[in-house]
C-alpha cells in the first residue's frame, strides 16, 4: 500500500484545510499559524500536533528532514475581500501569498492548493490573480482555478463563495504540461440536503449570553422583522437582513466585534446568536471539534469566520490525491 501524501499547511489557523486533506487520506507533515487562540484550538482537535510550528512565518521554513508532497494554503484573505477594502498587495496581509511562495520553492511538492475569497480573481482587474498564477507557474507548475459555493459543493449550508486554486507540477523543467493536472478535476456540485436546521438544534437551550435580552435596543426590530422560524437573519449595523436562501449567510472573522454580521435565529426559546460551535458545524466540521473551553468567544468567531468549508477542501483534496497516485502509481508500475 503506498504511503500518504505528506502536506505542508501554511496559515492554517484552527486547522480546516488540515482536516479536509486529513480526511481525504493525506498525513499533515508541518503546518504554522502565527495566532496563538487559533493554535490553541489546532491543537485541542490533532492530538496536541507537535507538527505545528507556531510563530511567524516569515521566520518559519519546513526542516529539510521532512519531504512535502503538497503545500496547501488558506492565506489571509481580508486584503482581496469586500470587507477588507481589497487592497491586495499594498496591505500587509496581501503580501503573505510571498511567504507561500517561498515555501513552495523551498519544498519542490508535487502539488499545490490555495483558498481565497473569490474576490481574488478580479481583484486590481484580475492583476492580483495573473500575479499569483504566474508566479507558480514560474516555479514549474500547470494551475487551475475554480470558485466554488459552499451550499453547491460541500453540502454545507452556508452561502460561502470561495476560489480553489490547484497546481501540479510540471512533467518536465518547461514543458507546462503535467499528466496529473490532465487528471485532475474540480468536484460536480451535490444537492444540498444538509440543511441549516438539521445542523442547529432549536430545541437545545443555549447559553443565556447568546440570546438578546428583551430590553436590548435591537430587541424590537429584530423581534419585529425576524416573522420566519426556519431561516437565518443578520444585524447589518442598522437594519435586519433576512437570508432568503434558507443557508446561513457567509461567516466572517468579525462576528465577535461589536454584533455585526452574526447570524441570528429565532429558536424556541427567543431570538440568539448562533454559537460559536454552531459556526463551526455551519463550515462542516464534525460535532466532535471544540474549543478550549476557557477561550473567550470574540476568539471563538473569529477563529470560525476565518476558518473553511471542511468538505470543499476534502473534495478537492480527494479529487488531487487521485489524480496524483494515477501517475506515482503507474510510474512504480514502470520502474
Amino acid at each position: 500500500m503506498s504511503e500518504p501524501y505528506n502536506v505542508a499547511s501554511l496559515f492554517a489557523g484552527i486547522g480546516g484545510i488540515c482536516l479536509g486533506f486529513k480526511e481525504a487520506g493525506a498525513n499533515i507533515a508541518w503546518a504554522n499559524d502565527i495566532d496563538k487562540y487559533a493554535c490553541q484550538t489546532y491543537r485541542e482537535n490533532f492530538n496536541g500536533a507537535p507538527y505545528l510550528d507556531e510563530g511567524d512565518i516569515y521566520q518559519k521554513s519546513v526542516p529539510k528532514s521532512v519531504k512535502i508532497d503538497i503545500v496547501a494554503a488558506g492565506f489571509p484573505c481580508q486584503a482581496f475581500s469586500i470587507a477588507g477594502y481589497r487592497k491586495g498587495f499594498a496591505d500587509d496581509r496581501g503580501v503573505l501569498y510571498t511567504q507561500v511562495l517561498r515555501i513552495v520553492e523551498e519544498t519542490n511538492p508535487k502539488a499545490v492548493f490555495l483558498e481565497n475569497v473569490k474576490n481574488l480573481k478580479t481583484h486590481d482587474n484580475g492583476r492580483t490573480y495573473s500575479i499569483i498564477k504566474t508566479s507558480l507557474e514560474d516555479a514549474g507548475y500547470v494551475v487551475c482555478e475554480k470558485v466554488l459555493n459552499s451550499m453547491e459543493y460541500g453540502n454545507v449550508p452556508q452561502n460561502r463563495e470561495r476560489i480553489y486554486v490547484v497546481g501540479f507540477k510540471e512533467d518536465s523543467p518547461g514543458s507546462k504540461k503535467s499528466k496529473m493536472m490532465d487528471a485532475f478535476e474540480f468536484p460536480e456540485p451535490v444537492e444540498l440536503t444538509n440543511t441549516i436546521f438539521k445542523v442547529i438544534d432549536k430545541s437545545v437551550k443555549q447559553d443565556d449570553g447568546f440570546y438578546y435580552p428583551h430590553g436590548h435596543k435591537y430587541y424590537p426590530i429584530l423581534n419585529e422583522s425576524m416573522d420566519d422560524p426556519d431561516t437565518v437573519y443578520q444585524w447589518r449595523r442598522v437594519y435586519v437582513r433576512k437570508n432568503m436562501s434558507g443557508v446561513c449567510p457567509t461567516l466572517t472573522a468579525n462576528m465577535g466585534g461589536g454584533g455585526h454580521n452574526v447570524p441570528i435565529i429565532r429558536d424556541n426559546y427567543d431570538i440568539r446568536k448562533l454559537t460559536p460551535q454552531e459556526c463551526l458545524l455551519v463550515q462542516g466540521f464534525p460535532k466532535d471539534y471544540t474549543f478550549p473551553e476557557s477561550m473567550a468567544n470574540s476568539h471563538k468567531y473569529k477563529q470560525a469566520g476565518n476558518s473553511v468549508s471542511v468538505p470543499v477542501v476534502k473534495r478537492i483534496a480527494e479529487n488531487m490525491i487521485k489524480a496524483m497516485r494515477s501517475v506515482d502509481d503507474k510510474s512504480v508500475l514502470q520502474d
